[in-house]
């Protein structure tokens, strides 16, 4: 099996060609990403193209399956910008998949694509995905799937596969997401258990992760197996702000959400945080994920916690983990994280 990946130098992307790297039926795999990273790994030959702009129909050609994993999380201030690169990108890859004649697409959806819902109820695949239509993250995963509707329509002889993961953390991926969701402002001798002293516990604080080792062995079984339609991808316990206040022995304070959502609106009004108030807004709304179908017909069984997965991204954060590629890498933010904050918080060079 040949296997094209965007997106294949980010946090899922990386863990994903480690994983395909060591099986058997993968013969080969083309890691096509904006940047060439400087990390190498076995059966992978790096392509620079960016999905918004370049032929990609060429860097598909002779692949049995695409996947597509590239997504830009910033700047969240300029909504156009994300929505060409991550709507109008992921139309193009999709079609390049299929003029160039692959027979499987797998694409990185995700829990932001979801209508509200109960967070006491696990929700399965058939729940909506109309998304929050207010934050740009959520509204343009939503969109993508009704052109992925509207793909499979078109091409009934493509196999579609939707992943739909609650948070992905890996010790590799933190200084990624220290900038994506803490901005530059924010040291990391902070994330220690001994420096955090409360958690905020405001009514909707529920979410899931999984570690991105778990994410990419359902992406790998994805591949190999005859499957098609979307899956959940999630790990226990479910987090709240006491699972919260253990990781950091910390003590929960509670706190009503408009309070917590105009905090964070200053905040974002500001630039101090790189996360806009309607992230806060989706995260309170999104339902709790019913993994049964991935376990059922894809043989999943995360092997990591989501205590362990949360853990490793502080450790890494911590200690400026990363990986050399240009999304995972620690230089990433500049000198004193100069680039983040000349640019914009969250983004990157």
């Amino acid at each position: 099996m040949r296997i094209a990946i965007t997106g294949a130098t980010g946090n899922v992307g990386t863990t994903l060609i480690s994983a395909l790297a060591e099986e058997a039926e993968v013969e080969s795999i083309v890691g096509i990403a904006r940047r060439r990273p400087e990390w190498a790994a076995p059966k992978t030959t790096w392509v620079t193209a960016d999905v918004e702009r370049d032929d990609l129909t060429e860097h598909f050609t002779g692949a049995d399956a695409v996947v597509h994993l590239a997504w830009l999380f910033h700047p969240m201030r300029n909504s156009r910008i994300t929505w060409d690169a991550n709507v109008l990108g992921s139309i193009r890859v999709f079609r390049a998949a299929a003029n160039a004649g692959a027979s499987t697409l797998v694409y990185a959806s995700s829990v932001g694509a979801y209508s509200p819902g109960p967070q006491h109820e696990a929700v399965d695949e058939t729940w909506p995905t109309h998304g929050w239509p207010i934050a740009a993250y959520s509204r343009e995963k939503a969109y993508v799937e009704r052109v992925l509707d509207t793909f499979e329509h078109e091409h009934p002889d493509i196999r579609v596969v939707r992943m739909r993961p609650g948070f992905i953390f890996k010790r590799e991926s933190a200084s990624q997401q220290r900038r994506m969701f803490a901005g530059p402002l924010a040291p990391n001798r902070l994330l220690r258990p001994d420096r955090i002293p409360v958690v905020p516990d405001f009514p909707g604080l529920r979410f899931q992760a999984l570690h991105s080792a778990d994410a990419a062995q359902a992406y790998r079984l994805a591949l190999l197996r005859e499957v098609r339609g979307a899956f959940n991808l999630a790990a226990e316990p479910v987090v709240d702000a006491g699972v919260l206040a253990e990781i950091f022995d910390a003590r929960t304070v509670q706190m009503p959400l408009p309070a917590v959502r105009a905090a964070v609106t200053t905040l974002f009004r500001l630039h101090a945080i790189p996360v806009e108030p309607a992230l806060l807004d989706v995260l309170v709304r999104v339902p709790l994920l019913d993994t049964s179908r991935a376990r059922d017909e894809l043989g999943w069984h995360p092997e990591h916690n989501s205590v362990f997965a949360l853990l490793d991204v502080f450790t890494g954060m911590r200690e400026g983990a990363g990986l050399p590629t240009p999304p995972l890498d620690p230089d990433t933010s500049g000198r004193l994280r100069s680039h983040e904050i000349a640019t914009g918080v969250g983004e990157q060079a």
